[in-house]
């Protein structure tokens, strides 16, 4: 038997234990051949990879240690009695070898490697075998079958009512924070729209991060049924209230290696909305030729995955292909993009237009799901709702019940002006070098920094005019995006 150690190391998505190389419980080389060990304290078991410890200070010659995640998935005080023994291998691994070599794999055996993923029993590098081998070859039958295991391992949520509307951007454009005006005004207008948003993977921003610049999204699956019968609608993280808990474990290892497939975009996003309790949904493709959707013709085969799936698992779908040559709205980052949301909704006159306009139109589509509203003023209706306040009112309802920022977020205070080399007419912004600036100024983790964006396609500028500005709050960051922008500053001029 050994003492439970919590170890103050961050080894997110993995279970790691700690064993010292020296232990008077056990000879650590027994374990080391697979590098697994299940660690055991009565009906409690979690399985964890091994590491050896030289420093007694760390892990003691009695003890085992956990890393923060195991510790807290293990669900025992420190110091409680633990038993270890070598791990078995899942059995799903075989089915992840034959994905390795080409083969497709049977609904069975990807509810195998699903169930195995969330329960932690796959390393991170076997997550990323699974990612790889998938975007690779996955066969749309494996894509449903992958939709499906992913929505089972989770909360499925029910509302009592038969009609549940959602929405989701496809993403790969800065600044497309539609879903933050579309919530209210569908809202406001009595249907139910629970939005669960994931957090940024490789964008700037997710809406997530740009809400919880004004809320709480954290919030358990009881406090975002509260809000959501008091409000008709909300605007959380999905991966707090457990709505396809396995996408987040994905998501976590797809962000390093850049994997966003489209077979695995759509199981992504319709298991969340199958938990969700969505029953109608609206998919915003946007494209352009820096977009993360490139063509009409790329869009259509997505449009078809999206359409085939909602047709098996009873989600009605709906998709609309949008405008992606340039970022919307103008401001890149949580901070920059709550503030366009609050003009919009606000209806300030400095408001970004394209993405009021935008918002209204999807909005609108949503509206046309009410069998109460006459079809085609869907987007009157929104419209109405925008200008007359009640939109403002509704997300004010919905930041208080989820839980107003005590303590408001403030724009980085190390900021550089990107200017134009010559004099022209902006013809291209490229969004993905645009995002990818953002992030090296420390979007989304620092909520303060971004871009703030002075010209869009069309506008004439002159020699030395500022195109946008960078913010950032820490001088590495600073240095990174203002080293970034000079080789290249994302903008084509005619």
């Amino acid at each position: 038997m050994l003492r439970l150690k919590s170890v103050k190391i961050d080894t997110y998505p993995d279970n790691v234990a700690f064993l010292a190389r020296h232990c008077e419980a056990c000879r650590p080389e027994e374990f080391l051949a697979l590098r697994k060990i299940d660690v055991i304290a009565g009906d409690k078991r979690i399985q964890a990879s091994l590491l050896i410890v030289d420093d007694e200070n760390m892990v003691g010659l009695k003890e085992l240690g956990l890393s923060e995640q195991a510790f807290r998935r293990l669900g025992l005080a420190e110091g409680a009695k633990v038993s270890i023994a070598p791990s078995r291998q899942p059995r799903s691994l075989e089915h992840l070898r034959s994905k390795i070599h080409g083969a497709a794999l049977n609904r069975e055996q990807i509810t195998m490697i699903i169930n195995d993923i969330v329960n932690h029993r796959y390393s991170e590098k076997e997550i990323a075998a699974f990612l790889v081998s998938s975007a690779g070859f996955m066969t749309t039958d494996e894509m449903l079958a992958l939709t499906e295991a992913m929505a089972n391992v989770g909360h499925r949520l029910t509302w009592g009512e038969p009609n549940i509307v959602d929405k989701h951007c496809v993403g790969g454009v800065p600044g497309n924070r539609t879903s933050m005006i579309v919530v209210p005004i569908v809202a406001a207008h009595g249907l139910i729209i629970p939005k669960t948003s994931s957090r940024a993977i490789t964008s700037s921003a997710g809406t997530a991060d740009t809400m919880e610049v004004l809320s709480r999204v954290d919030l358990t699956v009881e406090e975002m049924q509260d809000v959501v019968k008091r409000c008709n609608g909300c605007i959380v993280w999905g991966g707090h209230v457990g709505l396809s808990p396995v996408d987040d474990i994905l998501i976590s290892v797809e962000r390093p290696l850049s994997i966003n497939t489209r077979e695995q975009m759509v199981a992504s996003i319709m298991s969340k909305k199958m938990s969700a309790g969505s029953t109608h949904l609206l998919i915003d493709i946007p494209v352009g030729r820096y977009a993360k959707v490139s063509s009409l013709d790329s869009a259509m085969r997505l449009r078809k995955l999206f359409e085939f799936v909602g047709d098996k698992v009873g989600v009605h779908v709906e998709v609309t292909v949008t405008d992606g040559s340039q970022p919307i709205g103008q401001g890149i980052g949580p901070v920059l993009e709550a503030r366009d949301v609050m003009a919009v909704l606000a209806c300030q006159p400095n408001a970004p237009l394209d993405l009021r306009e935008k918002s209204l139109q999807i909005a609108g589509a949503l509206l046309e799901t009410d069998p109460d509203l006459r079809g085609g003023s869907g987007y009157d209706r929104a419209k109405e709702l925008l200008d007359s306040g009640d939109a403002l009112s509704s997300m004010e309802r919905i930041i208080k019940y989820q839980g107003k920022v005590d303590t408001p977020y403030t724009l980085g205070t190390l900021t550089k002006d990107v200017l134009a080399p010559r004099r022209g007419t902006v013809s291209a912004i490229d969004c993905f070098r645009i995002s990818r600036l953002a992030r090296l100024a420390g979007a989304p983790f620092e909520k303060g920094a971004g871009i703030d964006l002075f010209k869009k396609i069309g506008d004439t500028v002159a020699s030395g005019e500022p195109l946008y500005r960078i913010y950032a709050n820490f001088q590495s960051d600073y240095a990174f995006a203002s080293e970034f922008a000079a080789k290249d500053n994302g903008y084509h001029l005619e």
